[in-house]
Parts: C-alpha cells; structure tokens; sequence
C-alpha cells in the first residue's frame, strides 16, 4: 500500500526559477526513506507542502485515507503556564477524551443503571484499552528517559526551555501520539549520542512510515533504507542507506562521464570528416550528400549532459611548527556552577599530533570545560599550554563582533589585508562573487560557522579546539570542513556528536561523566566496543 504519493510537484518563490521542478515518488507502507540535498534544495519546503503549511504551483500530493501524519519542524504555541508534562500530555487528547466520557458514564449509571449506558461504556473502555490508556504513564517514562527528558525538566514551564529542549519535547510529544507516518527534519540536532542511539532503536521498531532530512551520517545508515535526493528541483533515488547512495552516486557519476566523453569523441571525429566532406562537395553532390548524411548522423546521436563536479572549498590551516613533547598540561583542574560540580580533579596530558575526541551527554560540562582550558571562564587547578603551542577555537555558537558588516569587510578588518587576498581566502570557502558583499547577520549558522572557519584557517596555529564543528551544517558542507581537518597536521580536541567525524579524526577519546573525564588512548570503534561489553549483564 502507498502512504505518500506526489505527483509532478512544482513549487516557486518567484518567476525565474521552480525550487521544486515536477518532483515525483511513492513511498510505501512501513519504509524508511532519507530524503537528502544540499541546503537550499528545497526539501524543508517539501515537508512544510506535505504537511499543508505551504501551497504548491501545480502537481498532487495524497496521503492513504486515515493515515495520521506528524511532524517536528516547528514548535507549536502552547498556553500560557504549560509544563513539559502538559505538552508531554497533549499527546493523549483522544485518550483523555474517552476517559472523560467513561467517568460521566460511571456517574449515570451509579445514579441510574442502564442497559444502553453500559453497552456504550463497554464500548469506550476497549477503544481505551486498546489505544494504549494504561500504558500513557510508562510509554511517557520510557520515551523521556530515552530521549533525555528529566523528571524535573517535565515540570518546568515550557516556555522557559531552549529552543533545543523544546524540539527534544516535541519529539517525544510526536513519538508518542503514535502517528502512522512520522515526518522528521533534523530529528538528531539537539540529541546527544546516547539520545540518538536509543531513537534510531526506536524507529527500527517502528511500524509505521518514516522520511526524514537528516545530516547525521550514521542516523541514514542505520535507519533508512532509501534515499531520496533532491537536486535541480529533481528528486533522484537510491535503493539503499547513505552508504550505498555514495557509492552509487559516484558510480552513476563516472557512468555518465565515461558516456559524455564516449559521446563527445565520436562527435569530434564526425564533425571532422564533415568538415572536409563540406569542402570537397562544393562541386560534387555526392559527396554533398554524404556530408549531409553524416549531419543527420550526428544530430540523430542523443546527447548526454556533462555531469557537474560540485565546488569545493580549497581551503587549508595556516600552520605553525611545533617544537617539544607537551601541548597542554592540566592537574586538578575543577569546575563548580550554581552548586553543581560539573567536573573535579582533573590530570591530564596532551602531546603533539593527537586527536582527542571529548564525549559526553548534553549539560556534563564539555563547552565549559573548553571554556576553563581556554581561560574563557575561571576554574580550579593548573593549566599549562607548551611554549611554542599557538591554539585556535571555534565555539559552538559563533559570534561576530559586528554583524552589520559585510563578509568582505569583515575579512579586511579583522585580518587587516588586502582586498584581494580577502577575496580570494573567502572564494576558497565558496563565499564568492555577490555574496561577498551580504552582511555575516544575514547568513545561516552553517554559513557564519563557514566564515568563522575560513578565518581561523588563515592563522598559524597548531593546536585547534573545536565545539560541534558540524553542526548546523548539510552533508557537503561537513565533507568539505573533514578535508580541512584532515589536512591539519597539529593537534586536534574536538566536542562532537557526529559519529562520523569522531570516527574519522579521534585517536583517543576523554569521556566527561559523573564529574570526571576517564581518559581511554584508543580510538571512537574500539572506545563504543569497549563500553558496550560493559553494559552486558554479568554471567
């Protein structure tokens, strides 16, 4: 059975170009599709058109009748005095209804028992039992503890939540109204990892339907078993999870070249023998005609289009020569906050060219503990960076000094050069032509994370500190900031929560928990292997 149909779908914001260019699929009962494209693509837009927040141009969009559909992409408005347990509950409005209707009936058939009443009081106590009305307690509780939802947090007024608790709220909420086809957009942004493992447990049991935007690497490999990509206002597909679509994607690109070239051969050597069948025929038909012949040949020959290379950034750190064994020492080093401690006594050594990945659920502390070592915010013990140690940091949450300024001027006054050579460091990070002249205010945070790279990449440094470098940014855009990584040759401590990354850079991982960070010299698959013989229940 198809539970999502769309049909030739066109969708414009204004008259030159179709963001949505006749867009067509089927997605079937139960799959698991990751719908992906770079940012700009269009696919937020296709989510808010299924969902019937946006119009369309032209095209069709059908649900199978009596599908209940759920999305996270916005946050609804609650009323004023909501806890997270209100919102929580909302969830079961359909089952608070019946109940409501179960408690009346109790009261009239106490005062007045009747056959009619208690036919329809049977039949509202199976519609609750089967909806699941006993279990909304223990289906809240295991939802919130998978999910990272504390005890007390569920009391808090929603209002008071960040913008990232808030969509963690939401997606509990939608998780439990049990909807037959769940719409996800970036459903893993603001989960830790242990969040995100315990919903891609959940979404591999689920029975119903799933197509998610997502940029985490490992969530499509798990979770999705097709892949669809929008592309020029096209959609593309791939009958596989995000390891099979690069794969395939890159074989279907050398196809098309191997075809292109193949193509553009054959019609060289034809249009050379016409050129001189054209000049030999000028007195003769019969080479006239055959000149003509070859002509029809040619034209009759279809033409494949020359695939696009994307653009990349050509961009590498300006590096600094190290001399000597240690970066950074630290001993004792604390840090208590409202009177919490977050971390406590703790000794640690870094030498030159590790890669260290801090992990650690949300709120133990790890941008704080950035913080201290960089001495952003005052903390216990010692801290000890080596002489010729020159460090360079890109938080979490990137500010700018002067946001009204545009890109170029930017560049020009913080790096104090030339116009040129800021055109061409900015150029390196595709920021190029007229878009050297938006303001940083307008960007994107994928964007200003970008910008702020791009001038951190520019100083010698060899020691860089990294705080969720990918997040907030598309697939292609994390592809382009691990080449630049990649090629950083110094010493690299980095806060993520994509594993993709951590497994591509990490030699070593400290882990911040229970108020310390346990230091384990291995690398993110021995590290995950490791700990997951340690949950395994005792013979």
């Amino acid at each position: 059975m198809i539970d999502l149909s769309v049909k030739d779908l066109v969708k414009s914001f204004d008259a030159d170009t179709n963001l949505l260019d006749g867009v067509s699929f089927d997605i079937q009962a139960g799959e698991r599709v990751g719908l992906l494209g770079r940012n700009g693509a269009g696919k937020t837009t296709l989510f808010k058109i299924l969902t019937g927040e946006l119009d369309y141009n032209t095209g069709e969009v059908r649900f199978a009748p009596g599908r209940k559909v759920g999305l996270i992409s916005q946050i609804p408005h609650y009323p004023a005095g909501y806890t997270v347990e209100d919102v929580l509950r909302t969830a079961f409005r359909e089952l608070a209804n019946i109940q409501s209707k179960m408690r009346r009936l109790e009261e009239q058939m106490a005062a007045q028992p009747d056959k009619a009443l208690l036919a329809e009081y049977d039949a509202l106590s199976t519609r609750f039992q089967t909806g699941g009305g006993y279990e909304t307690d223990m289906q809240t509780d295991k939802i919130c503890n998978g999910l990272g939802i504390p005890a007390a947090q569920r009391q808090q007024d929603f209002d008071s939540l960040s913008g990232g608790e808030k969509t963690r709220v939401n997606l509990a909420r939608l998780l439990l109204e049990k909807t037959d086809i769940l719409l996800l957009d970036e459903p893993t942004n603001h989960l830790d990892m242990h969040a995100v493992e315990w919903l891609e447990g959940y979404i591999e049991k689920f029975r119903g339907t799933v197509l998610t935007i997502s940029h985490d690497r490992y969530f499509l490999d798990r979770v999705v078993t097709r892949i669809i990509e929008l592309h020029d206002g096209k959609a593309e597909f791939y009958s596989g999870n995000y390891s099979f679509y690069v794969q395939e994607k890159q074989a279907r690109f050398d196809l098309q070249l191997k075809q292109y070239e193949k193509e553009q051969a054959k019609l060289g050597q034809l249009g050379f023998t016409l050129e001189r069948m054209k000049g030999w025929g000028i007195n003769n038909r019969t080479l006239y005609r055959r000149a003509m012949s070859i002509q029809h040949r040619m034209d009759r020959i279809e033409k494949t289009e020359k695939p696009k290379t994307e653009k990349t950034m050509r961009a590498r750190f300006a590096e600094r020569d190290f001399f000597g064994d240690e970066v950074l020492s630290v001993k004792g080093l604390g840090k208590a906050f409202d009177g919490r401690t977050l971390f406590h006594d703790v000794d640690l050594q870094v030498a030159g060219g590790e890669r260290i990945a801090l992990l650690g659920d949300n709120g133990t502390g790890k941008t704080t503990f950035l913080k201290v070592l960089l001495g952003e915010e005052a903390g216990a013990g010692k801290i000890k960076f080596g002489p010729t140690v020159k460090w360079a940091y890109l938080p979490q949450i990137i500010h700018f000094e002067h946001p009204e300024r545009t890109l170029l001027d930017t560049m020009l006054y913080e790096k104090n050069c030339t116009v040129q050579t800021a055109r061409d460091r900015l150029g390196a990070y595709l920021f190029e032509g007229e878009d050297v002249f938006k303001t940083v205010s307008s960007l994107s945070g994928g964007e200003q994370s970008r910008l702020r790279l791009c001038m951190l990449m520019d100083d010698e440094i060899n020691f860089l500190i990294l705080d969720e470098p990918t997040n907030h940014l598309d697939i292609d855009s994390r592809e382009w900031i691990e080449e630049a990584v990649e090629a950083f040759d110094g010493t690299l401590l980095f806060v993520s929560h994509d594993r993709y990354f951590i497994n591509r850079f990490d030699t070593r991982v400290w882990e911040l928990a229970e108020g310390t960070i346990n230091d384990y010299p291995m690398g993110f698959a021995q590290y995950r292997t490791g700990k997951a013989e340690e949950k395994k229940p005792a013979p």
